[in-house]
C-alpha cells in the first residue's frame, strides 16, 4: 500500500512538474498586426509609414533610347559640342538607358506640408561603342512653408522642351526652352502665394557658368576662334526671381537672373585683370490650354535675352560641326576680353515654342521649334578678329534654329513607345573668311521606350 501510494505521488509530481514545462514553452499572444494604410491627403499613391503621419509615395521608371546621326554627341546632337568631325570614324549611332527609383515623403505640420523628395537612378549611355554606367540623384530636395531647398529645378525654368521632345537639344540648347529639369539643378528659394493663382519666388542658384574667354591677340583666322578660357571662380550664385501665374486657361511667367561673367587675369602672367562684371537674363513665357482642339492640347512658348549668362538663354554650347570639305562654327560664351580691356558681355535671344496635340487615349504628336541669335559688340569682334579678318568679313556672330516633331504610342497603360525627328541648322556670319567656311545642317532621329510606374 505505502508503495502504491509513492508510485502515485511520484506520478502526480512529474505531471505537474511537465504541464509546468509546457505551459512555459506556450507563445505569448501576439500584438495585433498593423496594416499599412492609405493616405488619402495627397493623391492617389501615398500610404502611411507604419508607426508615423508620414505619408509615402514609391515610383519611378525604366527607359531604353536609341539615336541616329547624332554626330557622336547624343545629349547635344549633332551640331553642339564643338567642331564635331562628322566622318567614317564618327559614332552616328548611340544608346542610352535609364531607370529611376523616387519617393515622396509628406506629413502636416504647424507650418503647412512639410516635403521631402528624391528621384535617385542609374543612365548607361553607349557614346563610342563602350558602355557606361552612372549614377545620379536629378531630384533631392525639402519643402515647408513656401521653401525649397535641395536638387530640384531652376526657378528661372518655364517652358519643357522635354514635354515635346526626346532629345534633350531639342529646344532646350537653344530657344527659351533651356531647362534644368532632366539634370536638377541646386537652388535655396522662397515662394509667396499672392492668390487666385498668382505666385512670387526668389531663389538662389548655382552659378549657370559659361565660357568667359581671353584673347591674347585676335584668333581669326582659324575656324574655331579659339581663346583661353578664363572665366572666374565660382565666388557667389546666381539670384533668380520670377512671377508666375497659373489657371484654368494655362500659364504666364516674367523672370530675371543675375549672373556673375567676370573674368581672371590678362594671361598666363597673373598681372592684372579686367574689373569684375554682372550678366543678367530676362524672360517672359506664356502657356495656352487647348481643349477645344483635343483633351490635354496645349501650345506654349518663351523668350529669353541674356547679357553675359548664356546659359539662361540656351545650353552655352558653342556649335561645330565639319561636313567633307566643309566646316561651320559658333562660338557661345559669357563674355570676352583682350589685354588691358574691359569684360564684353555676349548677347544670346532665344524663342522656343511647342504644341502637343492628344488624337486619342493612346496616341499623341507633338510639333516644337526653336531660333537662337548670338551677338557680338563690336570691341569684342575686335578681340576676336584682326583688322584684316574683318576687313575680309569676319564676323562671330551666329545664328541657329530647330524644328521638329514627336509621335508617341501607349498600347497599354503606363508604357509609351514614340519616334522624334529633328532638323537643326547652324548660320554662320562669318562664312568665306575661311576657304571651307559654310552653314552647317543635320537630320537626327530618336525611338524611346519607357514603362513608368508611378502610382
Amino acid at each position: 500500500m505505502k508503495m502504491v501510494k509513492s508510485l502515485f505521488l511520484g506520478t502526480a509530481a512529474g505531471l505537474v512538474a511537465m504541464s509546468g514545462a509546457q505551459a512555459a514553452d506556450l507563445p505569448v499572444k501576439a500584438k495585433p498586426v498593423q496594416y499599412v494604410k492609405i493616405c488619402s491627403l495627397y493623391g492617389a499613391g501615398f500610404f502611411y509609414i507604419p508607426g508615423t503621419d508620414t505619408c509615402l509615395k514609391i515610383g519611378g521608371y525604366v527607359r531604353l533610347q536609341e539615336q541616329t546621326n547624332v554626330n557622336a554627341n547624343s545629349s547635344n546632337g549633332p551640331l553642339g559640342g564643338g567642331t564635331n568631325v562628322n566622318n567614317r570614324s564618327t559614332m552616328d549611332f548611340t544608346s542610352r538607358n535609364r531607370g529611376y527609383i523616387t519617393a515622396d515623403a509628406r506629413e502636416q505640420t504647424e507650418y503647412g506640408t512639410l516635403r521631402s523628395y528624391i528621384a535617385v537612378g542609374v543612365s548607361g549611355d553607349n557614346p563610342q561603342g563602350a558602355q557606361s554606367t552612372t549614377l545620379s540623384a536629378n531630384r533631392a530636395f525639402i519643402q515647408l512653408g513656401g521653401f525649397t531647398a535641395g536638387r530640384a529645378q531652376s526657378f528661372f525654368d518655364f517652358t519643357n522642351s522635354p514635354a515635346y521632345a526626346y532629345f534633350a537639344g531639342a529646344g532646350s540648347n537653344w530657344g527659351g526652352g533651356q531647362t534644368t529639369g532632366d539634370a536638377g539643378w541646386n537652388v535655396l528659394a522662397y515662394t509667396a502665394q499672392l492668390g487666385n493663382g498668382l505666385s512670387a519666388s526668389l531663389s538662389v542658384e548655382d552659378n549657370r557658368s559659361n565660357t568667359v574667354n581671353f584673347y591674347a591677340a585676335p584668333a581669326f583666322p582659324s575656324a574655331a576662334f579659339a581663346g583661353t578660357s578664363s572665366a572666374i571662380g565660382n565666388k557667389m550664385p546666381d539670384l533668380v526671381a520670377n512671377l508666375n501665374i497659373t489657371q484654368a486657361w494655362g500659364a504666364a511667367q516674367i523672370g530675371a537672373a543675375l549672373h556673375d561673367a567676370s573674368g581672371t587675369y590678362y594671361g598666363a602672367s597673373l598681372a592684372g585683370h579686367p574689373a569684375n562684371t554682372f550678366g543678367y537674363a530676362l524672360e517672359a513665357g506664356v502657356k495656352v490650354n487647348l481643349p477645344m482642339l483635343g483633351k490635354g492640347d496645349y501650345i506654349d512658348m518663351m523668350y529669353v535675352y541674356s547679357a553675359g549668362a548664356s546659359k539662361y538663354a540656351s545650353a552655352g554650347l558653342s556649335y561645330g560641326m565639319v561636313s567633307g570639305a566643309t566646316s561651320g562654327y559658333g562660338l557661345n560664351t559669357d563674355s570676352v576680353y583682350g589685354p588691358g580691356g574691359s569684360i564684353q558681355l555676349t548677347e544670346v535671344q532665344t524663342v522656343f515654342g511647342g504644341y502637343q496635340h492628344n488624337w486619342n487615349d493612346k496616341w499623341k504628336t507633338s510639333l516644337y521649334g526653336s531660333y537662337g541669335v548670338v551677338n557680338y559688340n563690336g570691341t569684342a569682334t575686335g578681340v576676336i578678329c584682326s583688322a584684316a579678318a574683318q576687313a575680309a568679313g569676319c564676323n562671330p556672330d551666329w545664328k541657329t534654329y530647330d524644328i521638329g516633331s514627336r509621335t508617341e504610342w501607349a498600347p497599354v497603360a503606363n508604357l509609351t513607345i514614340g519616334v522624334d525627328v529633328m532638323y537643326t541648322s547652324l548660320k554662320a556670319a562669318n562664312t568665306g573668311v575661311v576657304a571651307t567656311s559654310q552653314d552647317q545642317n543635320a537630320w537626327f532621329g530618336q525611338f524611346r521606350v519607357q514603362r513608368n510606374f508611378y502610382p
